[in-house]
């Protein structure tokens, strides 16, 4: 018997979401499942050495294969399929976890620019944001530039600011703030944004944690650099066939030596830098 594809999202909601580069989701996993990752995020956090800042739980994946109970999950999936379509493949993933009071910020910036050696075309991914937290303005949610992936935003410069999680941010000249649109969600609501959208958030000052589980996807037909950055990172099929000659790692194994090679934190992964805008030098 012939499953039936489930419809996630309608003709008004894709055309939404390809016009402003970014749609919010309700209820993204089912009750048990989201329960059993909040209890599997809060086991992570409260084993994280001291040294390391909960904000950079990047790419948990490759040392903890359980979590493909959600990034493979079909109900995820089926919301992923519906805008990529049958073929996707598994880019990456992070826990996000700005604490209370001393929460870091996130500059304006896109997700593809720092994607750009990895993966081809590099905006093609979406990233899945599942809030754990509450994601409100008060703690620092997100914030997005609705139709901003169809502009050419290509100037960055050196950030300074030990607050910030990067080291680079979009030039502000090519930011216009007076359009930003805050992306608040509640436990289990999802917000998904495309690879070039124009996105930040503010540093969490408030008594309020902030966590969120990013799920990132490609279809299978963007390239991944395996030739030259397999040993720093790995992708993974995740429905329907390959359709560029990718290279995928296994979803049941652990890959230590990825996260060894790619150091702690979140770090460019390729060698060419653009020339920064003038007004980062």
């Amino acid at each position: 018997m012939t499953k039936t594809k489930r419809v996630v999202l309608s003709e008004k909601e894709l055309e939404s979401f390809r016009d402003t580069g970014y749609l919010v989701y309700d209820q993204l996993l089912r009750p048990e499942r989201f329960e059993a990752l909040k209890e599997h995020f809060e086991r992570k956090l409260s084993a994280l050495p001291p040294d390391e800042r909960p904000e950079d739980m990047d790419v948990p994946h490759f040392t903890d294969p359980e979590l493909f109970r959600w990034l493979l999950d079909e109900d995820v999936l089926d919301l992923v399929e519906s805008i990529l379509g049958p073929d996707i493949a598994v880019f990456s993933s992070h826990f996000f976890c700005k604490p209370a009071r001393e929460g870091k910020s996130v500059p304006w910036h896109q997700d593809a620019y720092y994607w750009r050696e990895t993966i081809q075309p590099a905006t093609e991914a979406i990233t899945v944001w599942l809030a754990i937290d509450p994601s409100v303005r008060e703690n620092g949610c997100m914030h997005v530039i609705p139709g901003s992936h169809q502009v050419n935003a290509s100037r960055y410069r050196d950030v300074t600011d030990p607050r910030s999680v990067f080291d680079e941010e979009l030039d502000p000249g090519q930011v216009d703030t007076s359009k930003a649109v805050p992306v608040e969600l509640r436990p289990n609501q999802a917000s998904v944004h495309v690879g070039g959208l124009i996105h930040g958030s503010e540093a969490n000052l408030s008594p309020l944690r902030r966590c969120g589980f990013t799920m990132r996807y490609i279809p299978t037909s963007v390239r991944f650099n395996h030739e030259e950055l397999g040993h720093k990172h790995q992708i993974y099929l995740a429905r329907g066939v390959d359709r560029a000659g990718n290279v995928y790692a296994d979803p049941t194994k652990s890959y230590p030596e990825v996260i060894k090679n790619r150091g702690k934190g979140q770090s460019y992964l390729g060698t060419r830098k653009p020339p920064k805008s003038d007004t980062g030098r």
